[in-house]
């Protein structure tokens, strides 16, 4: 690792092309997780001690069949279907037992598909990449299977239980919601936290409110041309700041449409790539921060799903005692 001069937080450079620039990992050529390695026992230990306990905010979203998701690149909706019905049971016997049994146990079960990156979710590092080099050197031809990546899934990540901050930018511009393709600058996340007087630490997970979540579940108010993080604002909560990670309560942390028009979710791929740090999308934050709770605990768990890009989890916030 590497800093400049004002110690901006930097690593080294695996691969430098066209004003990108892909990361070797400080935490050694195994790494597979990034600046989630800041995750201890110990780090846990002393977030779950300070806990509050007054109040628990849910910042995950429903999944139902129907929801908004991102399928500008034509990935799968959420859909569910049963497979198993009382009815179905009794007449076709998939399950074997006979429909005499089925008169009397009645059966339900069903199936779930979607993108991985539907519904409130964590991005892996393996998401994206430049140049088709990923975090930590990682490449499709040395580390990619025939289904998933041998590297970086999902699988390797613990619970996420950290210091996490809010910064309602909606709030700071006294709106619900920031207006269509808002990008938030470093200006706007440093005002923010000025206002709120809420203090941003290093290894902080950064939740940005856009208040997008005001028009959630109308799929045509939510998803297009979303407000969203700048780069110049990304680097700014990496370099200056040293977030763990950063989430948004919109559909991508990107801002769309994206600030250089030649260029796909630049954010997501300096945060990976570069930065080591993973994204959060699809939150909801509305109750905690009608409630002006700026700073509490964010316990969320990304289910160990082998090789993916991503993982749903189930975040909380949870007050923490000052």
């Amino acid at each position: 690792m590497s800093t400049n001069p004002d110690e901006r937080l930097r690593y080294d450079a695996l691969l430098e092309r066209d004003g990108v620039q892909v990361s070797k990992s400080p935490w050694g050529p195994e790494d597979e997780i990034g600046r989630m390695n800041w995750i201890t026992a110990e780090s846990q230990r002393a977030i779950l001690e300070g806990l509050d306990g007054s109040a628990v905010f849910d910042l995950g979203i429903e999944y139902f069949f129907g929801m908004p998701s991102w399928a500008a690149a034509h990935d799968p909706k959420y859909e569910i279907w049963m497979t198993h019905t009382p009815q179905g049971s009794i007449n076709d016997n998939l399950s074997g037992a006979g429909p005499a049994v089925h008169e009397k146990y009645s059966y339900c079960g069903d199936s779930i598909h979607m993108y991985i990156h539907t519904g409130t979710h964590i991005d892996t590092l393996n998401h994206l990449g430049y140049f088709g080099m990923f975090w930590n050197g990682w490449t499709a031809e040395r580390d990619l299977g025939s289904r998933v990546w041998l590297k970086g899934g999902a699988e390797k990540y613990p619970p996420l239980i950290a210091r996490a901050v809010l910064l309602d930018i909606a709030g700071l511009h006294g709106v619900d919601c920031l207006p269509d393709g808002h990008v938030i600058t470093p200006h706007d996340l440093q005002a923010a936290a000025r206002e709120q007087k809420t203090e941003l630490r290093p290894k902080d997970v950064i939740l940005l409110r856009t208040g997008r979540m005001t028009r959630w579940p109308d799929a045509d108010g939510y998803v297009p041309d979303n407000p969203g993080l700048g780069l110049g604002g990304a680097r700014y909560l990496c370099e200056d700041v040293g977030a763990m990670c950063i989430g948004t309560d919109a559909i991508s942390l990107d801002v769309a449409p994206h600030e250089e028009p030649e260029s796909f979710v630049p954010v997501h791929c300096y945060m990976f790539a570069t930065a080591g740090a993973q994204i959060i999308e699809v939150l909801d934050l509305e109750a905690v921060a009608a409630e002006k709770v700026y700073e509490f605990a964010l316990l969320a768990f990304p289910l160990k799903l082998r090789g993916a890009t991503g993982s749903p989890i189930r975040p909380v916030a949870v007050p923490l005692r000052r």
